[in-house]
């Protein structure tokens, strides 16, 4: 079996030495295989202007919060995605990052931005893509809003992911319902890593809803926190079970797809 877990918590916008602390003293207690954390985990999410933003992006590999928590997982023998604003020379993006305890990451930047995110962040040129955490499972990222589009999810499915972890930042009402359907749909196990609280800057005030959850390939929530409690919640899967698309004896879930029938040219 395979232990996978979520955290949400709420991040102080601009205060990265207490989002820091608060992600390493989440992956030390958590004795997992896999940790998954919100968006915009090192930073807080409501930005009012782009300087702003630069006051807490990063860069990767050498940035101040992956060099410790590549530390962390490697202490705690875990892999970690979390979210945190990347920057690439004047360049901003809203990415998540895979890290292993082998100290090998893979970056994911948001392909579907948020409102407000549009001014601040460009769309990820990436790409959806499935990369290999700890044991060789195999693990995409979308983050929040990718959540709106079946095609972001289904297109790590087609790609043979078996989990897809989903830091997020959600203020709408709908997402903890669909992503059941996103697991059901494509037979993945989904973490949807939430944050809380509500956050104001400037004339922008956002409520964020909790509700983290771990869902199994037929949709069923396997745990779901609290709406406004910071928590910790460890599940033990079996990632393998992602790997069986039938449906029934002559069903199958990618077999059965007819691709030319779903776009009229």
């Amino acid at each position: 079996m395979y232990k996978v877990a979520v955290v949400q918590f709420e991040p102080i916008l601009f205060d990265t030495e207490y989002n820091l602390n608060t992600i390493l003293s989440y992956i030390g207690q958590a004795d997992t295989d896999l940790i998954v954390f919100p968006e915009l985990a090192t930073s807080g999410y409501v930005f009012d202007t782009v300087d702003e933003v630069a006051t807490v992006a990063e860069s990767v590999p050498d940035g101040r919060c992956f060099i410790a928590i590549i530390e962390a997982a490697q202490k705690y023998n875990c892999s970690v995605v979390y979210g945190f604003v990347e920057q690439v020379g004047s360049t901003f993006y809203n990415s998540s990052v895979l890290i292993n305890p082998d100290g090998t990451y893979h970056v994911y930047r948001k392909v579907h931005l948020f409102d407000r995110e549009k001014l601040f962040f460009e769309p990820g040129n990436k790409g959806f893509f499935v990369s290999e955490a700890k044991h060789g499972v195999r693990v995409g990222m979308m983050i929040c809003f990718d959540w709106q589009f079946p095609e972001a999810a289904r297109s790590l499915a087609l790609q043979n992911a078996q989990i897809i972890c989903h830091p997020s930042n959600l203020v709408l009402p709908w997402c903890q319902q669909a992503m059941t359907t996103r697991a059901l749909e494509n037979r993945v196990f989904c973490i949807t890593a939430n944050r809380l609280g509500t956050e104001t800057n400037g004339s922008t005030t956002l409520h964020f809803t909790g509700q983290s959850q771990i869902l199994n390939t037929t949709g069923e929530v396997l745990c779901r926190l609290s709406v406004d409690k910071p928590e910790l919640s460890i599940v033990e899967i079996d990632p393998t079970v992602a790997d069986v698309k039938d449906i029934n004896l002559r069903n199958n879930l990618f077999a059965d797809r007819r691709p030319n029938s779903y776009i009229k040219k």
